[in-house]
């Protein structure tokens, strides 16, 4: 494998974080004492992932004014503007040409985690196919996404992608963190175009493998979350 790059998803409006994402993009909110996409930026950095595409374009000025080419963080920052959001699977498809053929960080803008993402580049993926980093359920999705058997991902209502029984089997979250065969999108139509069905397809073709993460995980989804993570972690020292 050559350099890891990662994908940084930042073109959201944050329609639930409004009045806050009136003026401001979600990923310039302030976490924690910095902007949010500046932790993922420092932390892909410090994993040794320094090229990065961001996808952008609700209030994508600021953002394109904030992050420039990327070199006060020392790594290279490419901006992948969209007219109009194109959901998670179409902003990657988009951002095709700037991540390459080899596999990719893909990491949600809108969380705060200290997922630790040099982990990632030890793993092996099936052709086509990605690894998922997994959460416990959070308060807000307590049905969760899939489940998992070892390290590959069933669908939680179907007992015989895991081969246990359904009663056994135990729902996780996707965190918005995983790696990424390119040939997952390769085959995408351009357009805007969620990511959930994806990846049922490629579940059911036996093509995701996953792990649990028990660290520090928040999905900073609305006001109140956002505060709530600020009232616990008013400032963590982000290294320039």
């Amino acid at each position: 494998m050559g350099p890891l790059k990662a994908m940084v998803l930042a073109a959201g409006e944050g329609r639930r974080m409004k009045p806050l994402t009136d003026v401001k993009p979600k990923p310039l909110l302030t976490v924690a004492g910095r902007p949010l996409i500046e932790h993922h930026i420092v932390r892909l950095r410090d994993a040794g992932v320094t090229e990065i595409v961001v996808n952008v374009s609700y209030l994508r000025h600021q953002l394109v004014e904030f992050l420039g080419d990327g070199n006060r963080w020392g790594v290279e920052l490419t901006v992948s503007e969209e007219t109009a959001p194109l959901e998670t699977a179409g902003g990657v498809v988009q951002a095709l040409p700037y991540l390459g053929d080899q596999p990719f960080l893909l990491v949600n803008g809108d969380i705060y985690t200290d997922f630790p993402f040099a982990t990632l580049r030890n793993v092996s993926l099936i052709a086509g196919g990605g690894y998922l980093v997994m959460v416990g359920n959070p308060p807000h999705h307590p049905e969760g996404d899939f489940c998992l058997h070892g390290r590959r991902l069933g669908f939680i209502e179907d007992s015989s992608s895991v081969g246990e029984p359904v009663a056994s089997i135990q729902s996780m979250t996707y965190s918005g963190i995983g790696l990424y065969d390119p040939q997952l999108f390769a085959a995408e139509a351009p357009g805007k175009k969620p990511l959930r069905p994806l990846l049922d397809r490629a579940v059911a073709g036996a093509l995701l493998q996953g792990e649990l993460y028990s660290g520090a995980w928040e999905d900073i989804g609305t006001p109140e979350r956002l505060a709530s993570i600020n009232a616990r972690f008013p400032s963590v020292p982000v290294s320039q």
